[in-house]
């Protein structure tokens, strides 16, 4: 599948995505959130690469993460769930350590577009993203609601190619052989 932008500039990519569910009780029946981030990049022309729900377990999140990372067939990982400030939320604390550049805007900017749905309320969320060899991983709260809203307002537009100035198309792994770099914001 192939779109063209209305800024110019890059066609369509389609990327292989990964999603993951944290949930120490989602199972496929369930799980909402998982469901509809398949749905999303699907219908947005990406491909699922893999699902998984894991168990809000650091090591065994980041046996999975770790091994979609080192997948040179996945560009892309969107997880959910894990991201509270409960004493089961270490979503952050397994993933962080396996990046190799923190992405601090997406947390800023979903929060921000958060704040005129739930208000302050978006406080609790830690939301995050980062780089690991090649691979993007954007990492948003469990609720359905923040998984719409991420994909929807931020997510989409940085893994689509064609998104105007900048996106992450042109970092991930295979990037060199179909992209230009990002146009400069001058």
């Amino acid at each position: 599948m192939t779109k063209s932008s209305s800024h110019g500039g890059n066609a369509f990519v389609p990327l292989n995505i990964a999603v993951l569910t944290v949930s120490d009780t989602r199972d496929e029946s369930n799980d909402t959130s998982g469901q509809l981030l398949v749905e999303r990049l699907t219908t947005a022309g990406h491909n699922l690469a893999d699902k998984k729900i894991v168990i809000d377990d650091v090591y065994q999140l980041r046996a999975v993460v770790s091994q979609w990372i080192a997948d040179e067939s996945i560009q892309a990982v969107v997880a959910t769930g894990g991201t509270g400030f409960t004493a089961r939320d270490n979503t952050p604390e397994a993933l962080q350590p396996l990046f190799d550049k923190s992405v601090e805007g997406f947390g800023e900017v979903f929060r921000a577009v958060s704040l005129t749905e739930i208000g302050t309320s978006t406080m609790q969320s830690r939301a995050f993203a980062g780089v690991a060899n090649g691979t993007v991983i954007f990492c948003m709260p469990g609720s359905t609601g923040a998984c719409r809203t991420a994909w929807d307002k931020v997510i989409a537009e940085q893994l689509d190619a064609s998104h105007r100035p900048c996106n992450f198309v042109p970092h991930l792994k295979f990037a060199e052989q179909i992209v230009e770099q990002c146009e400069s914001r001058n």
